[in-house]
């Protein structure tokens, strides 16, 4: 299926809106837009200066884990700096959300941009790039169609083969938040018992240290962002190009609820001083140009999910998104913490 059966990304009206907007003088020379982010990749930095260059809005940022930045949110109350909080998963920004951190933000940019499945439905964020979570295996170990969908990770013939991060990584309780949501609290609890039974080390290290494990016969099969491997095929490095090629890609699910997916994302805090710039900001990630700039440096997906975006994505090629499970990813965090201590995963 082409991303455009996905949602219709009006690409052509939000390059028409933004230019109107850089260059009518819109630019408010004397602001600061201050942003507390998750996210720490170089792109950003480009990204902001960028933004600056165009508008005269100066971008100043403070990066912390997003559970230090809701914290620090709340503690600063309405004397916070913060104009805008950016997460890596949903689930930390619906967080933000039920706390009152944040404020809703109507843009008919920001809507046609993004879509309807992976945003806020009240408008409290956005996303700007979207990362598949997904299984990769050993390619010359792992036959084509033995492994297909998540919960099949639990299943015996893993026993010992299987390389996962640890309970504390957020992707990971996104994607345990999101198998609650389709399959029940019960259900994934037997799932994550087999998992942890399945593993073939505790749990350490990033998304890469586990692709890599697979790579040099650890494991035979792993858990990743998508991206992470096309940061290694990609690298400067031939080592992390020689075990990237190694890794096969499975899109789980697709004949069922889709491969799962989150999002970077970002709203406009509840306190925020500047929020036209902070809306300008927002408008400005999801323009054509800085989604394909994100997408060929960090190899996340635009979030109009053009899988052409690179030749990695290309390569990958196209997969149904799952979209049923992903609004519930951050009322079932709860779950997904108690399912972890449950079932004794790291």
């Amino acid at each position: 299926m082409k991303p455009g059966k996905y949602w219709c990304v009006h690409f052509g009206l939000i390059a028409v809106v933004l230019t109107t907007m850089f260059w009518s003088g819109f630019a408010l020379a004397q602001d600061v837009l201050n942003i507390y982010s998750h996210r720490h990749y170089g792109v950003d930095a480009e990204v902001n200066a960028l933004f600056t260059e165009r508008t005269g809005i100066e971008v100043r940022v403070v990066n912390a884990d997003a559970d230090q930045l809701i914290e620090r949110l709340k503690s600063e109350g309405e004397n916070s700096p913060a104009d805008v909080l950016v997460t890596v998963d949903a689930g930390r920004l619906q967080i933000a959300k039920n706390e009152g951190l944040l404020q809703p933000l109507n843009s008919e940019v920001l809507m046609a941009a993004t879509p309807e499945g992976l945003r806020d439905s009240e408008g409290y964020w956005y996303p700007f790039t979207a990362r598949a979570r997904v299984i990769m295996v050993a390619d010359d170990r792992v036959e084509e169609g033995a492994i297909t969908r998540y919960e099949q990770l639990g299943d015996d013939q893993w026993r010992g083969r299987v390389a996962i991060r640890s309970s504390s990584s957020a992707y990971n309780q996104a994607l345990v938040a999101s198998i609650v949501a389709a399959n029940g609290v019960e259900a994934t609890q037997e799932w994550a018992d087999g998992v942890v039974s399945n593993m073939a080390r505790p749990p350490q290290g990033g998304d890469r240290d586990q692709i890599r494990a697979v790579a040099t016969g650890l494991a035979d099969v792993c858990v990743a962002n998508a991206y992470y491997l096309g940061i290694m095929l990609n690298s400067p490095e031939e080592a992390d190009r020689a075990l990237a090629e190694k890794v096969r890609v499975v899109f789980p699910n697709q004949q069922d609820r889709g491969a799962h997916f989150n999002v970077s994302a970002i709203g406009v805090t509840r306190h925020a001083k500047n929020f036209d710039a902070a809306r300008l900001y927002m408008e400005f990630l999801v323009s054509p140009e800085i989604q394909q700039k994100i997408a060929e440096s960090t190899h996340e997906y635009p979030i109009s999910l053009d899988f052409s975006a690179t030749p990695t994505l290309e390569r990958w090629g196209e997969f149904k998104v799952d979209t049923e499970s992903f609004p519930g990813i951050g009322e079932h965090l709860d779950d997904a913490s108690a399912v972890f201590d449950q079932s004794g995963w790291q």
